[in-house]
């Protein structure tokens, strides 16, 4: 499949999911190519003009030499320079599919002429998604006040087939199409590893047998939040059909208040969507040219700080923190379910005491230890992102740095660590069921199935860390390839 892409507003979640997520290509249309060459022309003109405009990067020197201005025949040296000084992080790479969002979103600034870049570079650009494999870009050691240090070596073999032009050089590496891409990359995860949460912690629910009146419709609208509403409707969904033989009193904490920590799982999700639309669409380049209007016959170059996305790090953070949460009530429900005191299920076929060590645990028992530990890597992860200083802070301009890179990182380490939390639940509700003979609720029997194709119910001591791992790798499977 092909996307044709005219405005910036094509670029868009689902364009991401599709080009970044599913390999489909793009092309500019005409229309499109069209207004980029119209806006080149108009942008010559201007710098053409007497007398010139300064423009940072293009009739100005850069960095700590932007007040000095290039005389007429050093802007097209200065534009030729094969400069990839910048191209000094490493360590490991971004996944592909984020290196492909990256690329799309950089087209965002050329789409309406806004970069006042060349239609070639923008065909050149658009065809890095063509199928090829993609260039190595690291996701650490990110610590420059704009993009620079992953789009430098992004687009330099790109660069090396060109004589690049005046302002074609600062097309390609200013602006903030990296935390577009991190931010819409891990709204679309969201998407799928909360609706994991809600069979997870549904199936959970139906394994202890909690009260369903904690989950009544009366309580969407006494709540009064959407997101809310939209985890109770959810957990519902799953559980049409839920067994009876529940017990008449309260549920504890972490069972009644499921749909409350869902439901900012959701509120997060949203957030993290409404950040990735916004930033995916928005021209972000520095500087950024303005087309021609009735005022400005030639338009206008304007220096701002659009390379700094300051949306993009609070919403992953939030993802970070509700991943946390999540493991933690993972925690809760897991040590209750084993518990037979509180969810009346028999310990010995629950825990395997009959097979058990000195100190009475059979190995299903020991598993609630293993999620304590996802859940305290999961907390290290979820800490707040604060904008960082540079070291070049008393040397020249840059002097506060980038934040999505280390937030993208968090983020994904705890999404990690909820989907291994999720899966050790998913395998203990299995296991109750199983032991008391019950069948899960019909919306939710094929998913306890795949559970069991890879963790089979506990009969005899065995070593399930092999097993837990590869269900918690199937979770995560979930996530990022269906």
């Amino acid at each position: 499949m092909t996307i044709t892409l005219t405005t910036r507003e094509d670029i868009n979640l689902d364009t991401v999911f599709r080009v970044a997520w599913k390999k489909d290509r793009v092309e500019i249309s005409g229309k499109a190519l069209q207004r980029i060459a119209e806006c080149r022309a108009s942008f010559l003109r201007l710098i053409e003009s007497d007398p010139p405009p300064v423009i940072y990067g293009v009739t100005t020197a850069m960095g700590e030499l932007a007040s000095r201005r290039l005389e007429h025949d050093e802007r097209d040296r200065h534009a030729r320079i094969k400069a990839f000084a910048a191209a000094t992080s490493f360590g490991d790479p971004l996944p592909d599919r984020v290196v492909r969002a990256i690329v799309l979103a950089r087209l965002t600034n050329f789409l309406e002429g806004n970069a006042a870049t060349t239609p070639r570079i923008a065909l050149a650009v658009a065809a890095m998604l063509a199928g090829g494999p993609m260039p190595m870009v690291p996701s650490t050691g990110q610590g420059g006040a704009g993009e620079i240090l992953a789009l430098y070596p992004l687009f330099a073999e790109l660069s090396t087939r060109f004589d690049l032009e005046v302002k074609e050089r600062g097309s390609l590496i200013n602006g903030s199409p990296c935390a577009a891409a991190l931010v819409a990359d891990a709204a679309l995860a969201a998407r799928r590893r909360v609706r994991l949460a809600q069979k997870v912690f549904a199936l959970s629910i139906e394994a202890f047998r909690a009260p369903l009146e904690h989950y009544d419709p009366a309580l969407d609208v006494l709540w009064g939040d959407e997101h809310e509403a939209t985890a109770l409707r959810g957990l519902r969904e799953f559980l049409v059909g839920a067994g009876d033989g529940r017990r008449n009193y309260q549920a504890p904490v972490s069972y009644r208040i499921v749909p409350r920590i869902l439901g900012h799982a959701h509120r997060a999700l949203s957030s993290a969507e409404r950040a990735a639309t916004v930033s995916l669409a928005s021209i972000s380049d520095n500087p950024v040219y303005i087309p021609p209007d009735d005022v400005h016959p030639l338009g206008r170059c304007i220096s701002t700080g659009g390379y700094h996305n300051a949306m993009a790090t609070p919403a992953l953070d939030d993802l970070a923190a509700i991943w946390a949460d999540l493991c933690l009530l993972c925690d809760r429900h897991s040590s209750k379910l084993l518990n037979g005191k509180v969810s009346l299920l028999p310990d010995l076929l629950m825990t395997g005491r009959h097979w058990a060590d000195s100190d009475g645990h059979g190995n299903v028992g020991y598993v609630p230890m293993a999620i304590t530990g996802y859940l305290e890597q999961a907390k290290l992860a979820a800490q707040r992102t604060f904008i960082p200083g540079t070291e070049s802070a008393g040397a020249g301009q840059d002097d506060v740095a980038t934040t999505v890179f280390f937030a993208w990182s968090k983020e994904a380490t705890a999404g990690r660590c909820v989907d291994a939390a999720m899966a050790m639940l998913a395998m203990i509700a299995s296991q109750a069921l199983h032991v008391t003979e019950r069948a899960a609720p019909p919306a939710l029997q094929a998913f306890v199935a795949d559970v069991r194709t890879i963790v089979p119910p506990v009969e005899a001591d065995r070593v399930l860390g092999p097993e837990l791992a590869d269900l918690s790798e199937w979770f995560t499977r979930q996530v990022f390839e269906k």
